[in-house]
């Protein structure tokens, strides 16, 4: 299977099965409700700063697709509202158009979003067959602003000719993190980073982590049925989001990724210690049922929550909203008190 033909198959399989997972552990955090407030609602500011550039939330487009003329114009569409609403916005991984370069369009989105925070992406693996200057021209043609290398060894075994190989994978990014002259994010697909590879992945130069969570997409699930591989053993394999926020707390910027659907939900994770948030299969079903218009009432409905969360904690900007107090509970309470997070 080329690499274009399972793009295509990741994105017919997003919308028409059901790949999310049943819980986020989400539903296990609460936040203290602040009864006086002492705030005008509408004064609050929402807005954040990411890689030196401002968001007016804390909210970034995750990782979708590219590689296909349908990702070409899903790509454009959304980038176009990400620079509208001035929120991030991520690009799929980049391999489809290192391998075949006529693919690049499916990818470029500048000419509709010049001023977005634009992630770039590739997989580790592809780190390891790919020398550093290949994967800076795929960033310099997108004119990205940063790499995310996703580290998904939960999601090959369920591909067909999946990577299985992750040797050397450590040493693959520490190289690139050294050479590129981009910041690279070290990003998991939904499984959740842990503690122990929060410290390896700053020791070796990242400049932030996307913790992939579980609790959203299963990519597991996904490539399972495209593969027609079994994959019942795994479909609750991975570290819950807010679990996984907690153990990354190690000193560097937090993506939270990974069953992120409301803005009480981005409002949970800034409080758990993410710096931003990230949302994919939401934007692209929303893209596909009520196009983008419908997508731009999803992020002003998102962040009128966030706003009227941050105004129910007595929090008036994302920075005091990093430092509201919460209530861990149920299996997220065990795990954390195990783990000696917190």
């Amino acid at each position: 299977m080329t690499t274009e033909q399972r793009k295509k198959d990741h994105i017919r399989i997003c919308l028409e099965e059901d790949v999310e997972s049943q819980k986020t552990g989400f539903e296990e955090i609460f936040l203290i409700h602040k009864s006086l407030p002492e705030l005008n609602l509408k004064e609050i500011d929402t807005s954040t700063e990411f890689l030196g550039k401002k968001l007016n939330l804390p909210l970034t487009i995750a990782s979708i697709t590219g590689g296909t003329e349908q990702a070409k114009q899903i790509n454009k569409d959304l980038a176009e509202i990400a620079e509208k609403k001035r929120i991030g916005f991520s690009l799929g991984s980049q391999r489809a158009m290192i391998e075949d370069p006529e693919l690049k369009e499916t990818y470029y989105v500048r000419d509709v979003a010049p001023n977005v925070l634009l992630f770039g992406n590739i997989g580790i693996t592809q780190v390891k067959k790919f020398d550093t200057n290949k994967i800076k021209k795929a960033l310099e043609s997108v004119k990205a602003d940063a790499l995310c290398v996703h580290i998904n060894p939960a999601q090959e075994p369920f591909q067909k000719n999946g990577d299985l190989d992750f040797r050397g994978s450590t040493s693959s990014l520490k190289k690139l993190c050294e050479e590129l002259g981009y910041p690279v994010i070290g990003k998991e697909v939904g499984f959740g980073i842990s503690r122990e590879v929060a410290k390896k992945l700053k020791e070796i130069g990242v400049k932030a982590i996307d913790i992939g969570g579980f609790g959203g997409t299963n990519w597991v699930i996904v490539d399972g049925l495209i593969s027609r591989t079994d994959y019942r053993g795994f479909v609750d394999w991975g570290i819950p989001t807010p679990i996984s926020i907690l153990e990354s707390k190690i000193g560097l910027p937090i993506i939270a990724t990974g069953g992120i659907r409301s803005g009480v939900d981005i409002a949970k994770s800034i409080a758990l210690g993410a710096a931003i948030c990230g949302i994919a299969l939401p934007f692209l079903k929303i893209l596909k049922e009520k196009g983008k218009q419908g997508v731009e009432k999803y992020i002003d409905n998102l962040q009128k929550e966030l706003r009227i969360t941050m105004f129910l904690t007595g929090c008036k900007n994302i920075n005091e909203l990093k430092n509201t107090k919460y209530v861990l509970t149920g299996k997220i309470k065990d795990w954390a008190e195990q783990r000696k997070l917190v």
